[in-house]
């Protein structure tokens, strides 16, 4: 292979690191807001990002029937789905996971910690097999044309390379960049991402302070599980899935929020972004069934030099 061949082949795993990891990224950040602001490890975050999945599916399926962009009608289904799941992640925490944590658990010897991942490993049992029950095992996905088509970068290097970017991936990754900033926006510049803030740093001082810090918890968690939902419903674009697919990328939401450092919501969002650029360039000199093992290859070396992860604090211990 000569050297513009190298550097294309190169370029294009890179570019397409970029976009899947910005996706990975943004469902990292909604996991990465439950644990950061409520220290509540929620094994059930990627099986809502199925149920995510399979509304986006329906609502494609029923408002591009016969006519209509797909693709057009699957990114506004990924926002209508982030509304709709921010209800259903606020309803979750009311009647479940509001239960075991929060204000109500902290003098707990272990913080309400076992309850929490019995709770969360109860529900995703139950969204598994109730997914199962209701839409079967065969894999689908939300069928759009630009799945098959690409933008050309290029051609570059005196006309001998060129990148392809898929279609479908760079609107899903375009969208995800989106959500991820307004929710920058809202943390840093509104009255909730400042309560959400002090209830994250100190849920007792929070209180005495006159913030509800059991709303904000529902609130962060409603959050965390939409976004996570609008990451699935673009990922479906081009990725076709099944019940048990969030069992797939929990890990790499968890891999992604360790990475990025346990605590710091934007962190998550590189580590997933780190995750997708592992993932593709590690094609490069290994078989595509080894790159989970890349991943982890990767995350076990940073871990070495940075326990606290890439954005963590380092809290020195007396």
């Amino acid at each position: 292979m000569d050297a513009a061949a190298q550097v294309e082949t190169f370029l294009q795993l890179f570019a397409s690191g970029l976009i899947i990891g910005c996706n990975i990224g943004l469902m990292c950040v909604g996991l990465g807001l439950i644990f950061g602001i409520m220290r509540v490890i929620n094994f059930a975050q990627g099986d809502f990002m199925t149920l995510g999945m399979y509304f986006g599916v329906l609502f494609v399926g029923a408002m591009s029937a016969g006519s209509g962009d797909a693709l057009l009608w699957a990114m506004v289904g990924a926002l209508i789905a982030g509304v709709v799941f921010y209800g259903v992640g606020a309803a979750v925490h009311a009647g479940l996971i509001g239960k075991v944590s929060g204000i109500r658990v902290l003098a707990l010897e272990d913080g309400g910690h076992t309850a929490q991942l019995i709770l969360t490993l109860g529900i995703s049992l139950v969204i598994q097999n109730g997914a199962l029950m209701v839409f079967g095992s065969t894999p689908v996905s939300i069928a759009t044309p630009a799945a098959g088509r690409a933008w050309e970068i290029g051609p570059l290097w005196h006309g001998e390379i060129s990148i392809f970017v898929n279609q479908a991936r760079g609107w899903a990754a375009l969208l995800a960049v989106a959500v991820a900033l307004v929710l920058a926006q809202i943390m840093t510049r509104t009255a909730i991402g400042r309560e959400l803030k002090a209830a994250a740093d100190n849920p007792t001082a929070a209180t005495y302070m006159g913030i509800d810090v059991n709303r904000a918890h529902r609130v962060a968690f409603g959050i965390g599980i939409a976004l996570t939902t609008v990451a699935g419903v673009t990922i479906a674009t081009y990725l076709p899935f099944q019940p048990y697919t969030g069992l797939e990328f929990v890990v790499l939401m968890y891999a992604g929020v360790v990475l990025g450092g346990m605590g710091s919501v934007g962190g998550a969002f590189w580590g997933g972004l780190l995750i997708g650029l592992v993932q593709q360039l590690s094609t490069l000199v290994l078989p595509i069934q080894l790159q989970t093992t890349a991943i982890f290859g990767v995350f076990l070396l940073i871990l070495l030099v940075r326990p606290q992860g890439l954005f963590g604090r380092n809290v020195e211990r007396a």
